[in-house]
């Protein structure tokens, strides 16, 4: 699984890493920050929730652009220190006044503007180690694997952002709003550890940069340029890659309620404790432990020496030794707070890329592997299934305010059905995201990387501005209509996929 991929690949990973754990404990416990500090009804906070989401994913597009121009790399330096800004100033708590609210507004454009151009423009980077030969026919595994480490840093970030803010009110006798400024420091020392590994590792990806001080060593390496492309075959490449776009804008836009609308289930409509086996799954060591089990089991069967297999085999008995012992000593009730859901996404995608990976590399060796337009078709329909699980969950459910207004009346549902839909969406984010990239990385034409990587991310932005939606319908409407329209537009656009396949995979 991970033998012959380039040095570099792990480098970046580690990098985004970082990045992506100070950005996903930010955004765990964001709207509901909105609502508590500023008051804000579900409809404003998902407005300011679904812009900032939308800016996030809009700005690579000028990343790209200028380091079309500039460079990678300096684009992606540039970009850290910015962010860095923007996280500095949402750790002060200012209050919750008109004040503290532009100061919020900027720190959000700074982040935005900071992660435009470090986020597309550092994928690109990865992107280009497989312009090299040697690595090309690992394309599609290596964003695999880069997309779970991205995602590795998200899985600890839902319990960091939970338990910073409840030591800031306990241990430090902050107020429950301020406390929430705590979470989002977390983001900038992050930042740090990931310029840190940025730097520190540089020599592997160098070449891959860009810009005028690194392109004598790309061609000196053995990364081979790109044959010259004909003006009819570049409009091919980006009339698909702009049909591959509209389509995943509405995965977006489904996919991304897990930080609204879904939030705001596990908020106002699910059990606020939980016992038992269930209790495990609210403790991310638990969750780490079965990702030993899975990656040291892999291992066990993948490795070549003795002493390998022996060593994998330790670590698996280790992990199960070690929930055994967790479920011995399990007593009362575990409480569940809302933003802790939010660490299943990530958790699933690393536990399991291996097995997608496998089941994938399965399919190719026998010439039956999906292309990647496919696979973006089959996730948007398997999108659509996690929100079907929803409806059901919803069924006999009070409207969002009538469970607010009914009191001790209210009604909660088991905590299993959010567990269940998180692992369904994430089956379709991984036939969706990492395939995406890489698509838009293979067919983008030499001269347009970083703006075709943009676009990608600019889709990714309407359908996060599109996630609004969720926060609009949260109210008098009956939760099965909620989730029936993200049903309906992951249907829509899964069916429109379909229809444009033969003209996608033309340029595969």
């Amino acid at each position: 699984m991970f033998e012959g991929q380039p040095k570099g690949l792990y480098a970046l990973a580690l990098a985004n890493t970082g990045e992506r754990f100070g950005y996903y404990t930010m955004l765990a416990v964001f709207a509901l920050f909105l609502r508590a500090n500023f008051g804000l009804d579900p409809a404003w906070a998902g407005e300011i929730y679904s812009d900032f989401l939308m800016l996030v994913y809009f700005l690579p597009i000028v990343g790209g652009w200028m380091a079309d121009r500039f460079g990678y790399g300096r684009m992606v330096t540039i970009g850290i220190i910015i962010m860095f800004l923007g996280y500095l100033l949402l750790s002060f708590p200012f209050g919750g006044d008109m004040f503290a609210l532009i100061i919020m507004l900027v720190a959000l454009l700074l982040i935005s503007l900071g992660t435009g151009l470090f986020k597309g423009n550092l994928q690109v980077m990865v992107g280009n180690l497989y312009d090299d030969p040697r690595y090309a026919s690992k394309r599609d595994a290596g964003f695999s694997l880069f997309y779970m480490a991205i995602n590795i840093g998200a899985l600890f970030a839902p319990t960091a952002a939970v338990k910073i803010k409840e030591w800031a009110e306990t241990s430090l006798g902050y107020s429950s709003n301020d406390a929430y400024h705590f979470s989002f420091a977390v983001a900038c020392a992050s930042l740090v550890l990931s310029i840190a590994i940025y730097y520190l590792t540089r020599s592997t990806f160098r070449h891959t940069e860009g810009g005028k001080k690194t392109a004598a060593v790309g061609s000196a390496s053995s990364t081979v340029a790109e044959p010259e492309l004909t003006k009819e075959e570049t409009r091919q490449r980006i009339v698909a890659l702009c049909l591959v776009f509209a389509v995943v804008i509405f995965f977006w836009m489904a996919f991304h309620q897990n930080g609204l609308s879904l939030t705001y289930f596990a908020d106002e409509f699910t059990a606020k404790s939980s016992a038992g086996l269930e209790s495990m799954a609210f403790d991310v060591w638990n969750l780490v432990a079965i990702v030993f089990i899975v990656y040291a089991g892999f291992s066990v069967f993948q490795s070549k020496t003795a002493k390998a297999k022996t060593i994998s085999a330790i670590v698996v008995l280790a992990a199960v030794g070690f929930l055994c012992w967790k479920y011995s000593v399990l007593s009362g009730e575990v409480a569940i707070s809302a933003p802790i859901f939010q660490q299943f996404n990530p958790f699933y995608v690393v536990a399991l890329t291996p097995f997608s990976m496998l089941i994938f590399s399965s399919l190719a060796a026998r010439g039956k592997e999906p292309s990647p337009p496919r696979k973006i078709a089959y996730g948007m329909l398997v999108a659509a299934s996690a929100f079907l699980v929803m409806m059901l969950a919803s069924q006999g459910l009070l409207t969002p305010n009538e469970q607010k207004a009914a009191g001790d009346a209210a009604s909660f549902v088991s905590p299993n059905w959010l567990i269940g839909t998180y692992l369904i969406l994430t089956f379709g984010e991984l036939l969706l995201s990492p395939m995406g990239i890489s698509f838009v990385s293979k067919v983008a034409p030499p001269k347009y990387k970083g703006l075709m990587m943009g676009g990608w991310f600019v889709a990714t932005a309407i359908g996060n501005k599109l996630v609004g939606v969720g926060g609009y319908l949260w109210g008098d409407i009956p939760l099965t209509i909620v989730w029936g329209v993200f049903i309906a537009v992951c249907v829509i656009a899964a069916l429109f996929m379909f229809a444009m396949m033969k003209r996608l995979e033309k340029v595969c």
